[in-house]
């Protein structure tokens, strides 16, 4: 199974996956040790890092300078009214108001989950519109000038000649894998090891990347994509950037905050 980023910890945490033997993955020394040992599994017990994703700020330069912008708390400029897109993701969302306020995009204090949410009330008039779906589409309809977007998203839109460029936020972009893993019940172990090890070999990884225009966390296979900044940011933004991980019992009130949110309550 692939789950991403922290529901490997939840899915962990609720019997639901079985720790990968090492010793079976002949390839495991080809990963990135930029992608290893993250928050949400340590060690590496339960999951292998497949996919990198990173979430960043889009700007559509027909409309905007690129240089102009920095930060989240750019997003926020009142001259941006009705001008903004964000991910139709509660975490995501949350994540870049946490940032802007100095705390963890993975906050499980609840006061500061509040402070968030009131920062994100002030940001509302800005957003038209929220996209988890086909992220970059308003940015190539020009219908948003800038935003939230996923690396391979934007290098997507790139590829098809579109006026869009990547900016790593000083604060740090948001940072998510498809993970591989085992189920706790899985009949045929053996297979499951020995598929895993087939997609950490760099030529099918580069095959994977090639596909679908994202980075995988085999070192090698990403040679080709070193000179573009959007997939392949430089080590201080990956360095700043923040991996997501699990908020426990405090998910509920991201997502009843983010209802609010889109509801206009």
């Amino acid at each position: 199974m692939v789950p991403s980023t922290y529901f490997v910890a939840k899915m962990r945490d609720e019997g639901m996956l079985q720790k990968v033997d090492h010793s079976k993955l002949n390839n495991f020394t080809e990963l990135d040790k930029n992608y290893l040992d993250k928050p949400f599994d340590p060690n590496n017990d339960y999951s292998i890092p497949h996919v990198i994703a990173m979430t960043g700020l889009a700007v559509n330069t027909d409309m905007y300078n690129p240089d102009d912008f920095d930060s989240w708390a750019d997003l926020w400029n009142p001259e941006l009214e009705g001008q903004i897109m964000l991910m139709d993701d509660t975490r995501e969302v949350f994540h870049i108001a946490l940032r802007k306020l100095g705390y963890s995009g993975n906050s499980t204090d609840p006061k500061q989950i509040d402070e968030a949410y009131e920062e994100l009330k002030k940001l509302m008039p800005n957003v038209l519109v929220f996209n988890s779906d086909n992220p970059a589409a308003p940015y190539m309809s020009g219908e948003v000038g800038l935003g939230m977007l996923w690396n391979g998203s934007a290098a997507a839109a790139q590829r098809e000649g579109l006026p869009i460029e990547l900016v790593w936020p000083k604060e740090g972009g948001i940072f998510w894998v498809d993970s591989l893993a085992i189920p706790k019940n899985a009949k045929n172990t053996e297979a499951a090891h020995k598929m895993i090890d087939f997609l950490l070999r760099p030529e099918i990884a580069a095959k994977i990347s090639a596909d679908t225009g994202y980075l995988t966390a085999v070192e090698k296979s990403n040679a080709a994509y070193k000179d573009n900044p959007t997939l392949f940011p430089p080590q201080e933004d990956i360095d700043r950037g923040e991996w997501q991980d699990a908020v426990g019992d405090l998910t509920e009130k991201y997502e009843n905050y983010f209802i609010r949110l889109k509801t206009g309550e």
